[in-house]
């Protein structure tokens, strides 16, 4: 069952945290064919001074090679994405 965290800074709006979670939801029923009781999804708001040791170092820096979008910022790790 899909479960889909955002993790993001501090100051949207309950408005557009309702749009992403709709259209999440809407992407992953479409893309996997489940049904909509199957998708769940949490926001996980991170203040900008705590993102980079708190996401980008363990969620981005260390599983580089599971990410299917890569940001356009910090360094990529040694070894880069491995080839699938």
């Amino acid at each position: 069952m899909p479960h889909v965290i955002v993790k993001l800074w501090p100051g949207k709006s309950d408005d557009q945290k309702q749009r992403l979670t709709e259209t999440i939801t809407r992407g992953v029923m479409d893309t996997f064919d489940y049904g909509e009781d199957a998708v769940s999804v949490a926001f996980e708001e991170v203040a900008p001074a705590e993102w980079m040791p708190k996401v980008y170092e363990p969620d981005i820096a260390g599983k580089w090679a599971t990410l299917t979008k890569e940001p356009g910022y910090g360094k990529q790790p040694a070894g880069g994405r491995k080839e699938q």
